[in-house]
């Protein structure tokens, strides 16, 4: 789903104003130190780190294949190599414990193809939740990728906690879209969400006592009924969305974001107190096209901007000694469309 919101973000900056060629940094960027691009080819998205911070995980769309497959690279972006089946789409990819295996969404179990999305409509943003994606457990490399807690429908963006014990994964096991959180051997399933609307992209705080998550919940009874009708078509239209927090049990849910547009993809500051995410509340009220990162308390106090450059930044995720930023922008543009993975020094 983090990929989709990507491909619906591509439709929206499509044609927006873009930026000087050069700039890969900004003056105002103070938390960012030596910005550097680690891709320079296709179009790409997701990039998470190892638990040892020596390999990045990711998704691409290029070597011609028409939809997302996996891909990892050591941390100065070298050796960038594919390491799904390249059958089907794939995407959230994420290191386990160790380092040794990878969990990763894939619709190739339902078929060799790309699962197509529903085009675009000006003036309409939806996401398809595609009924084929399954998690997987493989290899680093790949290979013995096996079906972790496969189950019919939308089954995807699975995070692991820091203290090596649990899986957090947004599933449609429900009925609705839900947060679920595992055992890494598939035990002790519970449901971590049940409100009426879509919950994704859930992260765990470095001490494995929080969650951070994504929230799209509609309000009132029509604006519920629509939500509705829609996943009965295998879509969501998320226009407004916001960081909700909850201990890693479920328990104590509250919000933490009351922006206007889009807020997704958090991430936990290294020192646990504060939360790094993706909005574009500031672009004409959350109905613009420019996406930049943001810091936040987790009480939702002290906002501050952290990225100017490019129109579109998202999906940060800091080094496990809290030492660097990765994460995906579009700056210095190589075309429409095409976002690479950057790396700075977090300060």
């Amino acid at each position: 789903m983090r990929r989709i919101l990507l491909a619906a973000l591509c439709s929206m900056v499509l044609g927006a104003q873009t930026l000087p060629s050069d700039a890969l940094s900004d003056v105002r960027e103070i938390h960012l130190r030596n910005v550097k691009k680690l891709t320079s080819t296709g179009s790409n998205a997701e990039a998470y780190w190892s638990n040892d911070g020596k390999k990045i995980i990711f998704q691409s769309t290029r070597d011609g294949y028409p939809c997302d497959q996996l891909y990892t690279m050591n941390a100065d972006g070298s050796e960038q190599k594919r390491v799904s089946s390249g059958k089907g789409r794939v995407t959230c990819g994420w290191f386990l414990p160790g380092d040794d295996r990878i969990i990763f969404a894939s619709t190739h179990g339902a078929g060799p193809e790309c699962p197509v999305a529903p085009p675009f409509t000006p003036g309409k943003y939806q996401w398809p939740v595609f009924q084929g994606y399954d998690l997987y457990i493989a290899k680093a490399d790949g290979s013995d990728a096996k079906p972790f807690l496969a189950s019919p429908g939308y089954d995807a963006e699975a995070t692991t906690a820091p203290n090596g014990k649990w899986i957090v994964f947004t599933s449609e096991r429900s009925g609705d879209v839900d947060l679920w959180r595992a055992d890494l051997d598939g035990g002790h399933l519970i449901r971590l969400t049940d409100g009426v609307g879509y919950d994704g992209g859930a992260v765990f705080s470095p001490d494995s006592k929080l969650i951070a998550w994504r929230t799209n919940y509609p309000k009132g009874e029509a604006a519920t009924a629509k939500y509705r009708d829609l996943l009965k078509q295998h879509l969501v239209e998320p226009m407004e969305m916001d960081i909700w927090l909850m201990n890693a049990d479920g328990s104590t849910k509250r919000q933490v974001t009351r922006l206007p547009g889009a807020a997704f993809a958090p991430t936990f500051t290294p020192d646990g107190k504060g939360l790094v995410f993706a909005s574009n509340h500031h672009d004409n009220q959350g109905r613009g096209r420019q996406f930049d990162l943001f810091r936040v308390n987790l009480d939702g106090t002290g906002l501050e901007r952290i990225t100017w450059t490019g129109l579109f930044n998202s999906f940060p995720h800091f080094s496990p000694d809290g030492k660097k930023l990765l994460w995906v922008s579009g700056r210095n543009p190589r075309g429409s469309r095409l976002f690479d993975v950057c790396v700075a020094e977090w300060h």
